[in-house]
């Protein structure tokens, strides 16, 4: 079996990229022959497994923002020849930031609603002539493409004769209603997808009526983690601190604006409770308004930056509560995690988690906050929020009080069944 798979984003990097990567290492434990395109910068350490080919395309470097500006002014007045240059190893260069299917990536990016039609016309001329060199030396049995967007719409249109399947990871469904950006193109290559994969139930439903895809051609692959890093080591700490975890994005559309309001009207110890931040930061004003709301917090917060898997699981196993307050997502990969870790979890009430954790984690200490009123898919209404900030205090305190509890049985959530779900389509 050769399976080629396709993301415009970085590999190791988003939720996204974690499937894309561990879907690769189950293929490369069977033996498969494999090959990933991917957009990054040229400093990028991209970890696969061995064996496994890789055709970047380079995007423009934060550092070399100058040099960017140069090749965009270059290439206006017609003396790059062509737009997407090519690097010494052969790889395309693009002169713009990577494009990111989140308005607010965890990297220096492009908004796919800030691209002009050069832009779109210079990315997909770039992906396509790596795809191909790809495919000519892969001869590929199958293509993978992650989400159901602007770089999978256009593979699907070059490489008719091949199969090509799609990953849909939510963040595609909120692009499509955003923003305008060759959506009739995209909904056109889409529905021509020979099959469609996605988390869960309520994104079933967004690909049935965003795209108008026939029902039959779509599967509910669900969501893995790794079981090898992600378990219960028995490291909690024996004191009477409550520790609380966030992993994820540093952002106001994840909630921790709303998460450290709610922790100052928490009725709770000062010094018994302590809050834990992993991950990388998004908008640096937004950035700047968090660590503001930190200092005022009556309980400590430690920022951990972006961690390694190993790490984050020892950060999980050694608190007691994981709050996502997130106001969009798919499935949270991280939500999964932690419950395999024995924490408790407290999180908003995203479209279809409910349920779906019902099925995949039976005895999973969950407590839901309703959202607030949204607009644009992923923004509250200001007006809303402190209302939501209650809500999400309660919750905690509901948790906290509760203390200790069974563990969730997260057996049946694996890459590899979700690797087995796919090939056997």
């Amino acid at each position: 079996m050769k399976i080629l798979s396709i993301t415009a984003q970085k590999p190791n990097s988003t939720g996204s990229g974690v499937y894309l990567t561990e879907l690769v290492k189950e293929y490369a434990a069977w033996g498969y022959e494999q090959a990933v395109v991917a957009g990054v910068y040229e400093d990028d350490e991209v970890e696969l497994p061995d064996g496994v080919g890789f055709y970047p395309v380079y995007f423009c470097e934060e550092r070399n923002e100058a040099a960017c500006e140069e090749k965009k002014s270059g290439m206006a007045e017609g003396e790059a020849g062509r737009k997407s240059g090519t690097v010494k190893d052969g790889a395309e260069k693009l002169w713009f930031a990577i494009a990111g299917m989140s308005d607010e990536m965890p990297y220096k990016s492009t908004r796919y609603g800030d691209m002009t039609p050069d832009m779109a016309k210079e990315f997909k001329k770039a992906f396509l002539k790596t795809v191909e060199r790809a495919v000519k030396r892969l001869k590929p049995d199958v293509i993978y493409c992650h989400h159901l967007y602007l770089l999978t719409a256009a593979v699907r249109e070059a490489f008719p004769e091949y199969t090509v399947y799609g990953f849909c990871h939510n963040t595609d469904l909120r692009q499509m209603q955003k923003t305008d950006l060759e959506r009739a193109f995209i909904k056109e290559q889409i529905r021509k997808l020979d099959r469609i994969f996605v988390p869960q139930r309520a994104q079933e439903q967004g690909v049935r009526e965003i795209y108008g895809v026939d029902p039959e051609k779509i599967t509910r692959a669900g969501m893995g983690y790794n079981s090898k890093i992600f378990h219960i080591t028995g490291e909690k700490k024996k004191d009477d601190v409550v520790r609380i975890v966030f992993a994820g994005k540093i952002a106001k559309k994840k909630g921790v604006i709303s998460l450290f309001r709610a922790l100052s009207i928490l009725d709770y110890d000062k010094g018994k409770l302590k809050i834990y931040l992993a991950g990388s930061t998004g908008n640096q004003e937004e950035y700047e308004e968090i660590l503001r709301l930190a200092r005022e917090c009556p309980y400590e917060a430690v920022f951990l930056g972006r961690l390694l898997q190993p790490e984050l699981s020892k950060v999980y196993n050694n608190c007691d509560i994981f709050v996502l307050p997130s106001f969009f997502e798919g499935i949270p990969l991280t939500v999964i995690e932690a419950l395999a870790c024995g924490d408790r979890v407290v999180m908003t009430d995203l479209p279809g988690i409910r349920e779906w954790l019902l099925e995949t984690a039976p005895g999973a200490d969950v407590r839901y906050v309703s959202l607030p009123a949204m607009k644009n898919t992923d923004e509250p209404l200001e007006e809303e929020l402190p209302e939501f900030e209650k809500r999400l205090a309660g919750a905690l305190m509901e948790s906290i009080a509760k203390g200790s509890g069974g563990t969730a049985d997260v057996s049946g959530i694996s890459w590899e069944r979700i690797a087995k779900e796919v090939i056997k389509k």
